[in-house]
């Protein structure tokens, strides 16, 4: 996912947070960003990258993604807004899990007009912590 709407450090302690949960950002997304937390579940993270993704904040979308499919640097497109995000479905294996899935619908705006990327991503714990693995495209 690109984007290019503000900085990952511009933030308002009553500014909505982007993955589409009501709580503001700063006790959504935000104390993910930050590092005062980290992800319980996969979904969880999933909702973190994508505000990530909208806030353009590499450090955290490099951060959680797993070392053996990581890229080097992340490249915003400069015409891409990323403009809500859908949950369709998660799985993270129960309590004591180690992989996990969510698909997702994300609606965005570039320079050829409105679009939607749908993916079913997958997730596993490296060190303790969920992490990006991959995901499929799907029409």
């Amino acid at each position: 996912m690109r984007s290019t709407t503000r900085s990952a450090s511009s933030s308002d302690s009553s500014e909505r947070c982007p993955c589409g949960l009501p709580a503001p950002y700063p006790r959504c997304c935000g104390r993910l960003h930050d590092g005062s937390a980290t992800a319980a579940r996969p979904e969880e993270l999933m909702r973190s990258r994508y505000s990530a993704f909208v806030r353009r904040d590499e450090a955290y979308l490099l951060r959680t993604w797993h070392p053996e499919t990581r890229p080097a640097s992340i490249d915003f497109a400069p015409s891409l807004r990323w403009l809500g995000l859908t949950v369709l479905s998660s799985s993270d294996g129960g309590t004591f899990g180690t992989e996990g899935t969510v698909e997702f619908r994300a609606r965005y705006r570039d320079a050829n007009g409105p679009g939607e990327l749908h993916e079913n991503s997958r997730f596993t714990r490296d060190e303790g912590r969920w992490v990006y693995v991959d995901g499929a495209i799907s029409d």
